[in-house]
Parts: C-alpha cells; sequence; structure tokens
C-alpha cells in the first residue's frame, strides 16, 4: 500500500472521530429529551416535517471522513516509485544495553538507563552507511532489533526500552556477548563491532572469558561506563515519584557503582577500547574516530527510491467531504422521503 509513513504520531489525531461521534450522540439524547418536555411525537412530526434523521447522521459520517482524510494527510504516506539495490560500505554494530535495576540509579542525569539510550542515539545520529543492531540484557538477553540500515527503527526500538521488559534481573554480560554472536551471520565478514552500555556491574563473573572467545570469532568489542564510581541508590517510583529506594535483605539502602575494571577488562581482552560515558559528545567524537578507522565491507541493501508525497490527495478528498457536510442540508429531500428510511414520520 504506502512505503512510508512520515509522521506517524499524527494518527493521534484520529482520537477526534470517536469524540465527534459521542457529541452527537449526546446532543441527540439532549434534543430529544427536550423535545419530549414540549410536545409529543406526532406533533413534532407535523411542526418539522421535513427534519431528517438520514442526514444528520449522513452528515456526521461525512464529517468523521473528512477528519480522517486530515488526519492521513499529516501523516504524509509515501509510495517508493522503485526498489532499488544500493551497494553500501560499513561496519555491523550491535549495541548491547543494560536494562537491569540498577540502571535507574541517578547518580548521572536523568539516570544510567536514559543517559545510555541518549549516548546510543547520538552515535547511530552519526553513523553513514554502518549497520545497526539492538540487544537487552540483564540476568537474560533479549535481541531487540536484527541487523538493519533502517536506523528510525532503531531509534524507536531503542526509546521503548525499559527496565520492565525482561523478568530475568542481574547483571549478565556473557549473555549479552552470547546473543550478539549470532547477530553476525557472515564468515567471512571481520568488521564486527559490539558496543557494551553498561554500569560494569556483572553478576556472572564469565564475561572476560566469553568476550576472548568473541574476538577469536573476529568481534571487537568496546565499553561504555554509565554511572559513577561514588554509586547511588536505586529508586522505586510510581508516576514518577520516588515512594523509596531499594534496599537488601538486611534492610539497609542499595548502593550501585560504576564498575570500570569490569568493563575495562572485557574490552582489552577483546582488541577494544573503554570509555566513560559521562560526556556524550566525548563519546561520540570516540566511538567515530574507531569506526573511520576500520575496513570498510561491501554489501547490498535494498531501498525505495524516488518515495512521492501523497498527502494531497487526502487533503483534497477531506475538503470535498467539509464542504459536502456544509452544504448537505438537514432537511428531507423528495427521493428520501419516499425511501422513508429509519422510518421517519412525513
Amino acid at each position: 500500500m504506502f512505503d512510508l509513513l512520515e509522521e506517524k504520531i499524527w494518527f493521534w489525531t484520529l482520537l477526534i472521530i470517536p469524540v465527534i461521534i459521542v457529541l452527537f450522540l449526546v446532543l441527540q439524547i439532549w434534543k430529544r429529551s427536550a423535545q419530549n418536555k414540549f410536545a409529543n411525537k406526532q406533533t413534532m412530526g407535523r411542526l418539522s416535517p421535513n427534519k431528517s434523521v438520514f442526514k444528520s447522521v449522513l452528515k456526521i459520517i461525512i464529517l468523521c471522513l473528512a477528519f480522517a482524510c486530515f488526519s492521513i494527510a499529516l501523516v504524509n504516506p509515501k509510495v517508493g516509485t522503485k526498489l532499488e539495490t544500493v551497494k553500501r560500505e560499513g561496519v555491523d554494530i550491535v549495541f548491547a544495553i543494560d536494562v537491569s535495576k540498577s540502571m535507574l540509579a541517578e547518580d548521572i542525569a536523568p539516570n544510567r538507563l536514559e543517559k545510555s539510550k541518549q549516548l546510543v542515539t547520538q552515535i547511530v545520529n552519526n553513523l553513514a552507511s554502518d549497520r545497526v543492531g539492538i540487544i537487552a540484557y540483564a540476568g537474560k538477553a533479549f535481541p531487540q532489533l536484527p541487523i538493519t540500515t533502517d536506523y528510525a527503527s532503531a531509534k524507536m526500538f531503542l526509546q521503548n526500552m525499559n527496565t520492565n521488559m525482561l523478568s530475568s534481573q542481574g547483571t549478565a554480560i556473557n549473555e549479552a556477548i552470547k546473543l550478539a554472536k549470532t547477530y553476525f551471520d557472515d564468515e567471512e565478514q571481520t568488521n564486527r563491532v559490539l558496543i557494551i552500555i553498561s554500569d560494569g556491574e556483572d553478576h556472572s563473573e564469565e564475561a572476560v572469558a566469553i568476550a576472548k572467545e568473541a574476538n577469536e570469532e573476529g568481534i571487537r568489542i568496546f565499553t561504555i561506563g554509565v554511572g559513577d564510581v561514588k554509586g547511588g541508590p536505586i529508586p522505586e517510583k510510581k508516576n514518577g515519584i520516588v515512594l523509596n529506594y531499594k534496599k537488601d535483605s538486611q534492610g539497609e539502602t542499595v548502593i550501585t557503582r560504576l564498575s570500570e575494571e569490569t568493563l575495562q577488562g572485557i574490552a582489552e581482552v577483546a582488541n577494544g577500547a573503554y570509555i566513560n560515558g559521562k560526556n556524550t559528545t566525548n563519546v561520540v567524537d570516540n566511538i567515530r574516530e574507531i569506526l573511520n578507522g576500520m575496513d570498510k565491507t561491501e554489501f547490498e541493501a535494498k531501498q525505495f527510491a524516488d518515495f512521492k508525497d501523497q498527502f494531497q490527495w487526502f487533503l483534497g478528498l477531506g475538503i470535498f467531504f467539509l464542504l459536502l457536510d456544509v452544504f448537505l442540508l438537514e432537511r428531507k429531500t423528495a427521493w428520501l422521503k419516499k425511501l422513508n428510511l429509519f422510518n421517519e414520520n412525513l
């Protein structure tokens, strides 16, 4: 149908339609109640012989169609006139993002997880033709987005990540590395990059060994540490309000700290580098420099070319329905009198 929907957020304007319908029904009920107090149905039929219920319903349907067309016009659907196979050169990058509860700590603004998402978004914004994939991990790892060149989808999946998406809590970096190995399916490809964004708290104690194995398979691992070495408590919130802080079995407030040693150890054995994530610009510049120094592998990607806007058709149709609604009277016409729709009294 349509190959691209440019501004999907405008689909929310379709909620105007049920509001219009509800208001119409409320108005009809109120009118009926007021008329019944004034006169009975037979008397009203004689007083307003040309009033058409069908025309009133038809007008509201046309008004709803007009708003639906305007909403679709705002979304601006596009159609690609042809599908092209283009040659691109780049690096395959998998982002493994820690979504454990410790990432809610606010020792780095606004919190560790939101900072991680900001960092990945800015890195993706600075990519040219590289392919990206996303993994979420806590006690287990979960594939969030397979390798793709669709940066818009990557950022959308990224924004939906939260600490409740995985039921298995804890922090097992080794699980993320194991899953990342399955993302790279080209046996001859050498430019494989895994970027781990975490506070470094690793409960598995196997990450360094698994990282070394991954590097032997041609995967370079870079780690980005988010948080503060001084640490901070883990807030427990409801509706954005802090109710309490996470406590251990002894009732003491848990303090979670950035463990740079763990992340440095993983990067060291996997021919990578560790970057402190406090300064976003510094992180983006470092990653850009690292990627620019790598050999690029050529790959094919299919994409629609020559996208054409289609909003004008829906805009025109919406204006037509709106004008039709304005000029359509609520009085009966001769042919409607003959049909006697809705069993109206003539």
